[in-house]
């Protein structure tokens, strides 16, 4: 069974506010389960949603030479 992470929790695991997951909850863009009044966020949820955020950095490198430009 997943562990269920509260918002603080998850806040650790995102590196962000307090906000940003509750935003995530209000929009439906996250699974989360509500344990009477309290809300948890599967831990397997989280890691997915900040996988699937990440961005993979490229390098762009431009090389001019004279009135010609390329990328590498």
């Amino acid at each position: 069974m997943d562990r269920l992470l509260s918002v603080n929790e998850a806040v650790e695991v995102l590196g962000t506010s307090v906000q940003f997951p509750r935003k995530l909850i209000a929009q439906r863009r996250i699974r989360f389960i509500r344990v009477g009044r309290l809300v948890r966020l599967p831990e397997s949820a989280v890691r997915e949603y900040h996988e699937g955020e990440s961005v993979r950095v490229t390098r762009v490198l431009v090389l001019t030479n004279g009135d010609r430009t390329s990328k590498c």
